[in-house]
C-alpha cells in the first residue's frame, strides 16, 4: 500500500502566483454545472471532454426531457474518453500502483480502480477538488486503494519508480512540460507506462490562433505548441509508442454541448480551433526507458 505522508502546507503545494490563480479558479468554480449535471448521471465525476458520435436520437423526442437526454449522452463522451486512455495504460495488475496527475474530481482514478483493481494516487493544487474526490472514494468503498492529494504535479512526494503507470488528462497546459516529465520519469519504474490526453495548439500554422487564445483566457491555462510535448518526453526518457490524433472524434461532443443548456459560449472557440487546423486533440502513450 501507499505510504500516507502529511498534508503539505499550501505555499509548498502553491509556489507561484500563477499556481495560486489556477487553484483559485477551481477552488472558487465548485458549482460549475457541465461537470457536476454530467457527473450526477451515475456519480462519476469528470473533469474533461468527450469522444465519439453522440445519438442524434437524443435530440428527438419530448423536448421537456431533451436537455435530460443530452446531459446523458455528454456524460457517456467523457467516459468513454476516460476509457480510450485507460486502453493505452498497458498490463495492469491489482497490485500495481498508478498516478492521476491533476485528478480534478477523480472520475479517471475511479475508472481505473474499478477496470484493474490497482492501488491509484491521484493529485491536485486544487483543495476543494481532493475534498471532492476523496468523498468519491469513500462512498464507493475505494479509498483503501483510491486516494487523492492536495500536491503538485511537478512535486508528487511519491516514491521514485513506485508506480507502473501514470498519466494526464487534459491538465499539462497548466504546467511547464520539461518539470513535469522529468516528475513522471522519476515516479515511473523502468518500462513504466505514461498517458497523455491533452489539447495543443499546431506550431506548423504559426502562434497561437484566435481561437486558441480565447480558451486560454477561459480556463486560465497555457496551451503548449505539439512539438513542445515531444521534446519535453526525448528530454525526460520518455519514449513515444503511440500517438492518436483524436481531432476529429472530439468534435461531436463540442457540436452536441453547444446545443445543450450547459454550454458556456466556449464551444464555438473549440469547434472553430479543431476545424481550421489550429488545436489539436491528441493522445500519445510513452514508455520510461
Amino acid at each position: 500500500m501507499t505510504t500516507t505522508t502529511p498534508a503539505a502546507p499550501s505555499h509548498e503545494v502553491l509556489r507561484t502566483d500563477f499556481q495560486r490563480s489556477v487553484a483559485a479558479y477551481w477552488n472558487t468554480n465548485q458549482q460549475d454545472p457541465v461537470n457536476l449535471r454530467l457527473g450526477e448521471v451515475d456519480g462519476l465525476y469528470h473533469h474533461h471532454y468527450g469522444l465519439g458520435d453522440y445519438d442524434p436520437a437524443v435530440l428527438e423526442g419530448p423536448e421537456d426531457t431533451r436537455q435530460e437526454r443530452i446531459v446523458r449522452e455528454l456524460h457517456r463522451l467523457e467516459t468513454a474518453q476516460a476509457d480510450v486512455l485507460l486502453d493505452h495504460l498497458g498490463p495492469v495488475t491489482a497490485e500495481d500502483r498508478l498516478l492521476d496527475a491533476g485528478s480534478g474530481r477523480g472520475g479517471t482514478s475511479i475508472m481505473a480502480n474499478q477496470r484493474f483493481g490497482c492501488h491509484v494516487d491521484g493529485v491536485s493544487i486544487s483543495e476543494y477538488q481532493v475534498g471532492f474526490a476523496n468523498t468519491q472514494a469513500e462512498e464507493r468503498g475505494v479509498s483503501d486503494r483510491v486516494r487523492f492529494h492536495f500536491r503538485n504535479m511537478l512535486d508528487t512526494r511519491l516514491e521514485t519508480g513506485s508506480r507502473r503507470a501514470a498519466w494526464t488528462n487534459e491538465t499539462t497546459m497548466y504546467v511547464d512540460l520539461f518539470e513535469l516529465y522529468a516528475e513522471m520519469s522519476r515516479v515511473l519504474r523502468r518500462g513504466g507506462r505514461y498517458v497523455c490526453i491533452t489539447g495543443c495548439y499546431n506550431d506548423l500554422t504559426g502562434g497561437r490562433s484566435k481561437a486558441v487564445s480565447r480558451i486560454d483566457e477561459h480556463y486560465t491555462c497555457n496551451i503548449h505548441p505539439r512539438s513542445e510535448y515531444f521534446k519535453a518526453m526525448a528530454a525526460n526518457g520518455l519514449v513515444p509508442i503511440g500517438v492518436v490524433d483524436l481531432t476529429a472524434r472530439t468534435i461531436p461532443y463540442w457540436e452536441l454541448r453547444a446545443r445543450s443548456a450547459l454550454a458556456t459560449g466556449i464551444e464555438e472557440p473549440f469547434l472553430t480551433a479543431y476545424k481550421e487546423g489550429s488545436f489539436h486533440y491528441l493522445l500519445i502513450a510513452a514508455d520510461r526507458v
